[in-house]
């Protein structure tokens, strides 16, 4: 694979982040606009988009495995360009619902396919999922700088319209350096010694799916709920809403570092050990940014967001360390349909759980959150059972 193919796929995966949360960035000027006197009442009219987000990564998985990775990338780069125009021209709150909704389907292509065509030639994959995930992460970031200048200079429908033109203008440019695949990733021959002993890959599958879901409650929390925390934790020392997006994609940009290293040292370490030692320094982080006010708020911020981005890579390292890449698609997107289906219950749980409670509340609901997949995670077989399992003959009992 070229650097700018890699690179462009990098890009995908930011993009695909951005368009998720620039809703949630911008939803108290939306709110505004659609009449609505409090952002959290607006807040649920986005679950569509995360629904869609995990539902539609089963069949964009199947597609990718069977029609093909590039051209189901062409489909993410237009499709999810167009989908944020139609956005920008929405003028109520179910107008809102729908395009959303639309840009969840096509945001659900990224991860089920885009990750498995970076990685499928990889020589150190958990390093090269690290770099992907820092795109993505940079994507979050971009969320809440690019919306919140925007939202400040223009207007909430530049925020969706500027990075759909982007979109499109990738979409172009991919089309150009992406090779042709001879045939699909399904077609291809088997690989000698890939792949885990059906009953093993069910328990991985399993705790992959689970911990993803738990994990990915406590990502959509954080990332559709941080902008309106440190607008309320910081009242009195900052109000700006454009410098309190640089502080927030701040937080986002410097977190993103973690996947790097986290990426790194799954590639030398126990893939169980680590995992279980970044979802666990989660909850101490968690409780003190329950507490937290001010500048104390967003140092405890950049912590639990540093723990919550570095859990994220270790889903797509089981993926890769544990499936032949002929069915890596379809697993993946099998995976996501179920934890981000479940995990999209936090954007609608959001803005009525923070209205009735505080987020005080919701930190420590989080908390426990983190405890629950670290439960799960430990139910992860350890190197030694998954070395056997691999080097056993074919049909032999687990």
């Amino acid at each position: 694979m070229t650097r700018a193919l890699a690179l462009l796929l990098n890009v995908a995966h930011a993009l695909d982040h951005l368009f998720l949360l620039i809703f949630a960035t911008a939803v108290a000027a939306i709110a505004a606009e659609f009449g609505f006197a409090r952002w959290e009442d607006l807040m649920p009219f986005g679950v569509g988009a995360f629904v869609m987000f995990g539902l539609a990564s089963l069949p964009a998985g199947r597609l990718g495995d069977t029609w093909g990775r590039r051209r189901m990338m062409l489909v993410f780069f237009f499709g999810i360009g167009l989908a944020s125009l139609l956005v920008a021209l929405t003028r109520n709150a179910w107008q809102m619902a729908a395009a959303l909704t639309l840009l969840g389907v096509f945001s659900a292509i990224y991860h089920p396919v885009g990750i498995p065509m970076l990685v499928q030639r990889a020589k150190n994959p958990g390093a090269t999922i690290g770099v992907n995930g820092l795109a993505g992460n940079l994507g979050i970031a971009g969320a809440a700088i690019v919306t919140g200048f925007l939202v400040k200079w223009i207007d909430w429908r530049a925020a969706f319209v500027v990075p759909g033109l982007v979109s499109i203008a990738c979409g172009f440019v991919f089309m150009r350096i992406a090779p042709h695949e001879s045939e699909p990733p399904a077609a291809r021959p088997r690989k000698a010694g890939t792949g885990l002993p059906a009953a093993l890959l069910a328990r991985v599958f399993a705790v992959m799916t689970a911990a993803a879901a738990s994990g990915g409650l406590l990502f959509n929390m954080t990332t559709n709920g941080n902008a309106q925390l440190l607008a309320e934790r910081m009242r009195g020392v900052v109000e700006d809403p454009a410098t309190l997006g640089m502080l927030l994609a701040a937080v986002y940009a410097t977190a993103s570092f973690a996947q790097v290293v986290v990426g790194r040292l799954i590639d030398r370490m126990s893939l169980k050990r680590l995992y279980l030692t970044v979802v666990l320094s989660q909850v101490p982080l968690l409780l003190l940014a329950a507490q937290a006010q001010g500048w104390w708020l967003y140092v405890a911020l950049i912590g639990v967001m540093v723990l919550v981005f570095g859990a994220i890579p270790f889903t797509d390292a089981m993926i890769v360390r544990y499936v032949d890449d002929r069915m890596r698609s379809r697993v993946a997107g099998m995976r996501l349909t179920v934890s981000i289906g479940i995990s999209s219950l936090a954007v609608w749980l959001l803005g009525p759980l923070v209205k009735a409670a505080g987020f005080s509340t919701m930190l420590f609901v989080l908390a426990g959150v983190a405890l629950l997949t670290s439960a799960i995670v430990s139910w992860l077989p350890g190197e030694a059972t998954v070395a056997r399992a691999q080097a056993a003959p074919a049909g032999a009992a687990d």
